[in-house]
């Protein structure tokens, strides 16, 4: 297995495969109510489409453009009309995870209806400024990045976790859409975006060593380069070869699902075949082994125990 990551995995994939389609019955949603912040657009609606497509009963997209959320929940409906044995429930709810009311008020409503959560897809992103100096930044802007990346995303897991619905024992599932960023270095152009990314996928990784995978499974992923919206105010389209949604749309739905547990707490790339994964003997021996493996952390040190630290440091007083 190559540490290289375009190349831990001989396939690299840049679109759906069967090993995580969501028509695969190991990977059934059937009966789970979703949520997806950011998913009015882009990787959000294509993830929202591959929950309908494993049987989700229920999808709450939820974003800041009450517009844009509506119009993706009627193209959904009509998309899904037919599903068998009924079609999934589409729930579009405007929200601002960037902000605890409206974040306390989301799962208000949620709790209300009697719905219970059992797949949080943490999507929503805030991505800007790019370009600047760092050190010319404002704090306000920087601290803005924060608010959405860190701060709302940890909220909501709390929440998440915290249903006051949530049976007794019931393991939920939470999947963190990261990005290459996190271990790219240096990440041009991207400070608030990578900085803030990282924190959480940091965070994210420390309360999965919290909570056995029984409890809550924790994927975090790089969905890859995809042409959205967002993306397109940006970038030029021609610049390099994009990704299709449905590979990490679909893979987010594969992160869902018990073939995924054995990967709790750890950072992947979508691209990654599966399969390959599961049947490479080195990249699971060192699964077991490295604490720190595919986690955010310091480059080029090991990963140490808080009981190795006490040991060294009660040994230099000798």
């Amino acid at each position: 297995m190559s540490l290289d990551s375009l190349n831990v995995t001989s396939t690299y994939h840049r679109d759906t495969y069967p090993a995580i389609s969501p028509s695969k019955p190991s990977l059934s949603q059937n009966g789970r109510a979703v949520l997806i912040t950011g998913g009015g657009g882009g990787i959000g609606f294509e993830i929202a489409r591959s929950f309908a497509k494993a049987g989700a009963s229920k999808i709450i997209i939820v974003g800041r453009r009450s517009a844009v959320l509506d119009a993706a929940a009627v193209k959904l409906r009509e998309e899904f009309k037919d599903s068998t044995p009924a079609p999934p429930e589409f729930i579009a709810h405007q929200g601002d995870i960037g902000n605890d009311d409206s974040i306390s008020s989301l799962w208000d409503f949620l709790n209300s209806q009697g719905i219970f959560i059992r797949v949080l897809v943490l999507n929503a992103a805030h991505v800007t400024p790019w370009g600047l100096d760092t050190l010319k930044m404002d704090k306000r802007e920087l601290m803005e990045g924060f608010d959405v990346n860190v701060g709302g995303n940890f909220l909501m897991t709390v929440k998440f976790v915290n249903q006051p619905l949530r049976p007794v024992g019931q393991q939920l599932n939470l999947i963190n859409v990261s990005t290459a960023g996190v271990h790219m270095i240096p990440a041009p152009n991207q400070t608030p975006y990578t900085t803030t990314k990282s924190a959480f996928t940091a965070l994210i990784g420390r309360i999965a060593d919290e909570r056995p995978v029984e409890d809550i499974q924790i994927i975090s992923y790089h969905p890859g380069a995809l042409y959205s919206e967002g993306a397109a105010k940006y970038v030029d389209q021609n610049l390099l070869k994009w990704d299709e949604m449905a590979l990490p749309a679909d893979y987010a739905v594969w992160a869902a699902s018990p073939e995924a547990s054995w990967l709790h707490g750890r950072f992947l790339w979508a691209h990654w075949d599966v399969d390959e994964l599961k049947a490479d003997k080195e990249f699971s021996k060192r699964l077991k082994q490295e604490k720190g493996f595919l986690r955010v952390a310091v480059q080029g040190l090991k990963d140490i125990s808080i009981d190795a630290l006490l040991n060294k440091q009660g040994h230099n007083k000798l």
